[in-house]
C-alpha cells in the first residue's frame, strides 16, 4: 500500500464518514483497507435493495476479524459503517476510488474477493450483486477473468482458466500481505483456501537429495584427529602408568578429544515473524519438518541436529527436561493462532518452554556436523535481546531472512545491526563475515528490472557504505517455498538453482573459513601435547639413565615445594573471595548513586520516542514501540554504568590486584623450578614457562570478555538481557497489557487528541517500567553476582591449573627417581642373595 497516493480529498472524505477531524498520518494502511471495505460490503448489501440477515452477520464477521472487541478499531468500524451508510459512498464511485487510491493490486482483489463472499452468503451471487462488483472491479483495474477465479471458490467451481487461477494465487500470497498487519495475512490466506487449488505438478521423479559433500570430507578430517587423539591418549596413558609423565597430560588430551568428537557447526537462522524461516529450513534439510503457516508460527527456540534415532526434547525455562512424541513436535514448536493474530508477545512471554531439540538420523545437513538453530519471529518477541544473545553464542554463521518483495523494515535494520555488532564481540561498525543475508520470496517479483531493483535496494542496506557483511556471496535472493517443491517433485529449475548457490555460499563458509579455524586450533592444542610428552619423556630418560640424580635432602625440599606450590592455590582462592565480597561492595553503592538520578534521564530521553503507529487504530503497536524505545534507554543507561563504573573502576582495579598477586604466586614458583634446574641439570623452567604463558594469555581473553561482559554484548547486553530473562514474565508484554488496561476506554480521553493520547501511553509506559525494573533487582543482582563470580572464577581455575602443573611435574620427578633407585638396587640384591 502507498500511502503517499492518499489525498486531502480522501481524508476529508474519512473525516465525514467517521465524524472525526483526521489528519494524513492517522490513515494507517489498515484503516484505509478497512474503510474500503466497508464500503464495497455496505455496497454489495445495498444494491438488491433488500438486507436479509445472513448478509448482516457476514458483514459483522468480517469487519470485526480485522479488530478485537471493545478495541479501538472496533469502535471506529462502527462509525464507518455508519458513515458509510448514511452519505451511501458506496454509491460514488469517485470516492470510492479516493479511498481505493493507496491500495496495491493484490490488496483490491483481496477487497473484492470478500464482496463475492457476502454476495454468496446465501447461497449463490445475486446478478445485481454481481454487476456491482464488476463495475467496482473494472474502476479499480482488476482483470475480469480474476473475477471469473473468485467467483468460482464461492459458488464451488473447479472449471477455471489455469493461467488465471495462477495470477490469482500469486496476486493473494499471503507473503505479499504483511506490511498490512498479521490479520490481512491471515484473510489472504483464508481467501485462497476459499478458491480453487492449483492442479499439483505432477511427480515424474523420485525426490532430490540434497547433498552436502564439502562438509561431510570435514567430518572426514575431524575423524581423523580424533583418531590421532585416540592414539596419543594410549601413548600417555601407557607412558603415565610407567610413571615417564605425569597425570595432568591424560587430562589434556582427554579434554581436547572430547572437544573433538563433539565439534560441531552452529547454525542459526534469524529473522522477523512470518519471513518462511520454517520453509527454508525444510528446504535447507529436504523434508517437511518445521510447521509452516502463513502467520506467525514458531514460538520458541528449535535446535535441529543429528542423533542415533529420532526423538524431540522439551527444555523448560525451569531445568526441566522432557522427551516427547514425534507426533506433538509441531503441536509445541507452534504457537495458537488466536495468539498469533491478537497477543502475540503475550503467549511468547508466558511461554514455558525454553528450546525444543529435535534429533534426527537422516537429515543430510545435520548428519554432515551442522546443528541448526530455528528462532521464533525477533520483531513481535518480548525477549528479542536475550534471544538473539542466546542463538548467537558459539555459533558459525547466522542467516538473516527477509522479504525480499518488501524494503528493509526498521525493526529489521536495527536488528541487522544488533546481530552484526554481536557477532563481531560488541565491535561496532565493524562488517561480519559470518552473516547471510538472504532475501525470500523472490518468486512474488515476477519482472527482471523489479528483481534488479530489489537486489540494489537490499545490498545498497546491506554492502553501501557502512556495510553490515563481508565476504563474498553474502546476500542471496531465493524462493524457499519453490525450492522446497523441487527437491520433493525431483525436478530441477532456476530457483533450485539460485537456492543452491546460496547452500554452496553457506558450505563453503563453514566447510572452509570456520571449518579451517577449529581443525587449526586442534592440531595446535595436540601439538601443544605432544611438545610437553616429549620434553617429559627425554626428563624420564636421563632420570633412567643417571643423568638427573636428586638427593635425600633435595627430595625433601621437593615435597616441601608441593606443600607451598598447594598453599600458593589456597591463598589465590581465599583472596578472590575476599575481592568478590570487596566489589559487592562497591557495586552496590555505585548502582544507587546510578539509580538516584535514572528517572530524570530516562524522561529526558522519553521526549524523543517516537511511532508510526496510531495511538486509537493501532494502540498495541504503539505501546509496543514505546516500551522497546524505553528498553532501548535503560539498556543504554546500563550499559554506560556498567562500563565506566563496574568495568573501568570496580572490576579494573580489583582485578588487577588479584593478578598482581597470582603472578607474584606464580613467578615464586617459576623462580623455584629455575633453582631446580640448576641443582640437577632438568628443564622444568622451560616446561613452566610454556604453561604460564598460555594461562597469562587465557586470563587476558577473559578480561578482554570480561567473563560474558564485553563478550559480543557489552556490560549492558548482559545486564539487559538479566532484566528481561530473569523477571519471569516477558517485560514488553507485561508493561503492553498494564498500559492498554489502563488506557482502556481512551475514546472518553479523547479520540481527536492524538498526540494527548500518545502522551499519556508514554507516561503510562514510563511509569509501569520503572515499576516493573524496581521489582526485578532481586533478579539483576542474581545475574551481576553470576557474571562477576565468573570473572573471579576464570581467573582463579587458570591460575589452579597452572599450580596443578607444577605439582604433577614434582610428583613425577620424585616418582621417576624412586623408579630409577629401585632399578638401582635390584642388581646389587641379587648379588647379595
Amino acid at each position: 500500500m502507498d500511502t503517499s497516493l492518499v489525498s486531502s480529498k480522501t481524508v476529508e472524505l474519512l473525516s465525514q464518514i467517521t465524524g472525526q477531524k483526521l489528519t494524513q498520518k492517522n490513515l494507517t494502511p489498515p484503516v484505509i483497507f478497512l474503510a474500503n471495505l466497508v464500503t464495497v460490503l455496505l455496497g454489495v448489501i445495498f444494491v438488491d435493495g433488500t438486507v436479509a440477515e445472513s448478509e448482516k452477520q457476514r458483514l459483522l464477521t468480517t469487519l470485526y476479524g480485522f479488530s478485537i472487541p471493545e478495541s479501538d478499531v472496533r469502535k471506529l468500524t462502527h462509525l464507518m459503517i455508519k458513515g458509510v451508510k448514511e452519505n451511501q459512498v458506496y454509491k460514488q464511485i469517485n470516492n470510492l476510488l479516493s479511498l481505493a487510491a493507496p491500495l496495491s493490486e493484490s490488496e483490491k482483489l483481496l477487497l473484492i474477493g470478500f464482496g463475492y463472499q457476502m454476495s454468496a452468503v446465501d447461497g449463490e451471487i445475486d446478478s445485481r450483486e454481481k454487476k456491482y462488483l464488476e463495475i467496482v472491479a473494472k474502476h479499480l483495474g482488476i482483470k475480469p477473468q480474476h473475477l471469473v477465479v473468485l467467483e468460482a471458490g464461492f459458488t464451488h467451481q473447479t472449471n477455471v482458466e489455469p493461467i488465471a487461477l495462477d495470477e490469482v494465487h500469486f496476486l493473494l500470497n499471503p507473503a505479499r500481505f504483511q506490511e498490512l498487519d498479521t490479520i490481512f495475512v491471515k484473510a489472504a490466506s483464508d481467501m485462497l483456501a476459499a478458491l480453487p487449488t492449483k492442479p499439483k505438478h505432477k511427480i515424474t521423479k523420485p525426490h532430490r537429495n540434497v547433498s552436502y559433500g564439502e562438509l561431510k570430507k570435514f567430518q572426514e578430517y575431524r575423524k581423523q584427529l580424533d583418531n590421532c587423539c585416540y592414539q596419543l591418549f594410549q601413548i600417555i596413558q601407557d607412558c603415565t602408568n610407567r610413571g615417564f609423565l605425569p597425570h595432568t597430560l591424560i587430562e589434556e588430551i582427554e579434554e581436547i578429544s572430547q572437544k573433538v568428537k563433539s565439534q560441531r557447526f552452529r547454525l542459526a537462522v534469524l529473522g522477523e515473524f512470518s519471513q518462511g524461516k520454517s520453509t527454508l529450513l525444510n528446504a535447507l534439510l529436504g523434508e517437511e519438518i518445521q510447521p509452516v503457516r502463513e502467520i506467525p508460527c514458531s514460538g520458541m527456540v528449535t535446535v535441529l541436529k543429528y542423533g542415533i534415532e529420532k526423538r524431540v526434547v522439551c527444555r523448560y525455562k525451569d531445568g526441566r527436561e522432557e522427551e516427547i512424541p514425534f507426533e506433538q513436535y509441531q503441536l509445541k514448536a507452534t504457537i495458537s493462532e488466536d495468539a498469533a493474530l491478537g497477543c502475540l508477545s503475550d503467549e511468547l512471554a508466558h511461554n514455558e518452554i525454553d528450546e525444543i531439540v529435535f534429533e534426527h538420523p537422516d537429515l543430510e545437513l545435520c548428519s554432515s556436523g551442522v546443528e541448526i538453530v530455528d528462532s521464533p519471529g525477533l520483531n513481535e518477541h518480548p525477549e528479542r535481546t536475550a534471544i538473539t544473545q542466546k542463538l548467537l553464542k558459539d555459533t558459525d554463521a547466522v542467516i538473516f531472512l527477509t522479504n525480499a518483495s518488501h524494503s528493509l523494515t526498521q525493526v529489521e535494520r536495527d536488528l541487522l545491526q544488533d546481530v552484526r555488532t554481536q557477532l563481531n564481540d560488541g565491535k561496532e561498525n565493524q562488517p561480519a563475515n559470518n552473516l547471510f543475508v538472504v532475501g525470500n520470496f523472490i518468486d512474488l517479483v515476477r519482472s527482471e528490472k523489479g528483481r534488479e531493483q530489489v537486489q540494489q535496494r537490499i545490498e545498497r542496506i546491506v554492502q553501501g557504505q557502512n556495510p553490515i557483511v563481508a565476504g563474498e556471496n553474502r546476500v542471496h535472493f531465493i524462493s524457499a517455498q519453490a525450492a522446497l517443491d523441487a527437491i520433493l517433485r525431483g525436478t530441477e529449475d532456476d530457483y533450485l538453482k539460485a537456492f543452491q548457490n546460496f547452500t554452496q555460499s553457506i558450505e563453503k563458509f563453514l566447510a572452509f573459513d570456520s571449518g579451517i579455524v577449529k581443525i587449526k586450533h586442534s592440531i595446535s592444542q595436540i601439538n601443544r601435547v605432544i611438545e610437553k610428552g616429549l620434553e617429559g619423556l627425554y626428563q624420564s630418560e636421563d632420570t633412567l639413565d643417571g643423568k638427573i640424580q636428586i638427593s635425600e635432602a633435595e627430595k625433601q625440599k621437593v615435597l616441601e615445594k608441593i606443600g607451598e606450590a598447594s598453599g600458593r592455590d589456597v591463598r589465590i582462592r581465599l583472596l578472590s573471595d575476599q575481592l568478590i565480597d570487596k566489589v559487592f561492595e562497591q557495586i552496590a553503592e555505585s548502582w544507587d548513586e546510578w539509580r538516584e538520578g535514572l528517572s530524570d534521564r530516562i524522561a529526558q530521553k522519553s521526549q524523543y520516542w517516537n511511532s508510526e503507529h496510531s495511538p486509537v487504530f493501532s494502540q498495541d503497536k504503539l505501546i509496543r514501540d514505546y516500551t522497546n524505545q524505553f528498553i532501548r534507554d535503560l539498556s543504554t543507561e546500563i550499559d554506560q554504568w556498567g562500563s565506566a563504573k563496574l568495568k573501568e573502576v570496580i572490576l579494573q582495579e580489583n582485578l588487577k590486584y588479584l593478578d598482581t598477586n597470582i603472578a607474584y604466586e606464580l613467578d615464586a614458583i617459576q623462580g623455584e623450578f629455575n633453582s631446580l634446574d640448576q641443582n640437577i641439570q632438568t628443564n622444568f623452567s622451560n616446561h613452566f614457562s610454556k604453561q604460564l604463558k598460555i594461562s597469562i594469555n587465557g586470563i587476558n581473553d577473559d578480561f578482554t570478555g570480561m567473563g560474558g561482559f564485553g563478550g559480543g554484548v557489552g556490560i549492558g547486553g548482559a545486564l539487559a538481557a538479566g532484566l528481561i530473562v530473569f523477571t519471569g514474565l516477558g517485560f514488553i508484554a507485561v508493561i503492553a497489557a498494564s498500559v492498554a488496561a489502563a488506557i482502556a476506554g481512551s475514546f472518553g480521553f479523547g479520540m481527536l487528541d492524538f498526540d494527548g493520547l500518545k502522551d499519556k501511553i508514554k507516561g503510562k509506559v514510563f511509569e509501569l517500567g520503572f515499576q516493573k525494573f524496581d521489582e526485578s533487582m532481586d533478579k539483576i543482582f542474581e545475574k551481576l553476582n553470576e557474571v562477576v563470580n565468573s570473572v573471579f572464577e576464570n581467573r582463579v581455575e587458570s591460575a589452579s591449573r597452572v599450580i596443578a602443573e607444577a605439582i604433577a611435574l614434582y610428583e613425577n620427578l620424585l616418582e621417576q627417581q624412586e623408579k630409577a633407585h629401585n632399578e638401582t638396587l635390584e642388581p646389587a640384591i641379587l648379588i647379595l642373595k
